[in-house]
């Protein structure tokens, strides 16, 4: 089967007077599919770079255990049968194996040389023998990845963008048409505006009781610890986008994203990495052990040292650790436990986090290791199997894409997607947002029903906020 050829182009500009949100609210309504990545890490050289991606050319998308969809430029589209679903990964990379990519220049032309999108949770499905019920919930795709025409990367460290084209024989190209867009003037904002009550798929009354069942779940040894989530939903009129814009600001997070579907969108701050390959290694950020932030330094340090001090959050995540060296291992040689328990500060929050990493064998498939650390346990419990069954015959809806993943699959088989946690999903006027406390057997309920509450308090905020942009 003949391969279509990929040529990226990139033109380098000064950023100085440029953000990646003025950028993006330029192009947003003239192109469909667009997607925008930040990263608040701008102290580090290697990741001070933010993405806006613009029009999308080809992708594979997966609605049901039973098919996949694959769209090639300037094609109608082709689905193709599961018939196996262990076999969706080697599918996944089969077609990005479809494109031949120009040899690279510079790391500038490999953001353009890749796929962009996510996987949801309830897509664990293709990576284990797990079988989920069926439940009411919000219908998106399971996966969905795609590449895109243009992408803009703007370098933070150096006040530099970059304008990458991705070229293929029959495509329309109109850079020139993009570049006014970026240098226009015009910034176009809408008001948003929430209209009616917050509803939940539990009351807290429920998700206490919820938690004791998964307390008791740990005391028969079914398993160590849980996570179990509780949803949320707010109706809006207007323009969400002013939600992420608010987010951004309360919630500074590694990973900040906002996916405009069209009839969907997806946008968060998530402080976790699902899985990272770069360079030959893989690596992972295990997040376990969660306090309130309480706008005082000087407490905040007290707090911090409980944490430390804390044997229950210690010891769950200690686990989470062991967890992912035990994913990793599946795959890769030489996993170690690069940094251990490191506090981080949030918003709202104080996190234990720790990095796990090993080397990647050459030839690796990226969507076969990303099975073989998905989900990240920090988000279902361990043993992660028996954990995700019972999350399944616990929690009254499915959950859809909280607790998957998102973000960028390379041709080369880099890798870098979040945990979509802090995240919320637009769809129907609607905003729905997921949090989750992990269960041991020494848990509290009603410290896990907070635990929830802390996770969202930047949220919660952001929502309030957004009311005043416009």
């Amino acid at each position: 089967m003949k391969k279509i050829r990929i040529e990226t182009t990139v033109k380098t500009m000064l950023a100085d007077v440029y953000t990646p949100v003025g950028i993006y609210l330029r192009l947003r309504d003239r192109f469909r599919d667009t997607i925008l990545l930040e990263s608040t890490d701008h102290h580090a050289a290697d990741n001070s770079y933010s993405f806006i991606c613009i029009n999308a050319i080809a992708g594979m998308e997966i609605r049901s255990l039973d098919s996949i969809e694959y769209k090639y430029p300037g094609q109608k589209p082709e689905r193709v049968a599961i018939k196996d679903p262990a076999e969706v990964p080697g599918q996944l990379w089969a077609f990005m194996q479809r494109f031949e990519v120009a040899p690279i220049q510079d790391k500038i032309q490999s953001f353009g040389q890749g796929l962009f999108g996510y996987t949801s949770y309830d897509a664990v499905q293709f990576f284990d023998t797990i079988r989920f019920a069926e439940k009411k919930e919000s219908a998106l795709p399971l996966m969905r990845y795609r590449l895109y025409q243009y992408i803009i990367a703007i370098n933070h460290f150096k006040d530099e963008l970059y304008l990458c084209e991705n070229k293929i024989a029959g495509l329309e190209s109109d850079p020139g048409m993009v570049e006014s867009l970026i240098r226009s003037k015009d910034v176009p904002v809408y008001p948003f505006e929430l209209k009616g009550e917050e509803e939940s798929n539990l009351t807290d009354q429920e998700y206490i009781e919820m938690v004791k069942k998964g307390i008791s779940s740990c005391h028969r040894g079914d398993v160590f610890q849980i996570v179990l989530s509780r949803r949320f939903r707010q109706g809006f009129q207007g323009d969400e986008f002013n939600v992420y814009r608010a987010l951004r600001s309360i919630n500074p997070s590694p990973y900040l994203f906002f996916f405009d579907y069209g009839d969907y969108k997806l946008m968060g701050s998530s402080p976790e990495a699902q899985l990272i390959i770069e360079n030959g290694k893989a690596i992972v950020h295990p997040i376990a052990g969660t306090y309130k932030r309480s706008g005082d330094d000087a407490v905040d340090q007290q707090e911090t040292q409980k944490l430390l001090n804390d044997a229950k959050e210690n010891a769950e995540h200690v686990m989470l650790v062991d967890l992912a060296r035990n994913d990793l291992s599946r795959m890769c040689e030489d996993v170690t436990v690069a940094k251990y328990k490191q506090v981080q500060y949030f918003s709202h929050v104080i996190h234990l986090v720790s990095e796990v990493t090993g080397k990647v064998p050459e030839g690796t498939n990226p969507f076969l290791l990303l099975a073989r650390t998905f989900p990240a346990g920090t988000l279902s419990g361990a043993p992660k199997f028996r954990a995700m069954q019972l999350i399944d015959q616990f929690e009254p809806t499915g959950r859809s894409y909280y607790g998957g993943a998102i973000g960028y699959m390379g041709f080369n088989g880099r890798c870098n997607h979040a945990i979509m946690i802090r995240t919320f999903l637009s769809r129907q006027n609607t905003l729905t947002y997921q949090a989750g406390a992990g269960v041991v057997a020494a848990s509290k309920p009603e410290s896990e029903l907070q635990e929830v509450n802390n996770k969202l308090g930047a949220l919660k905020k952001a929502l309030e906020r957004a009311q005043q942009i416009g």
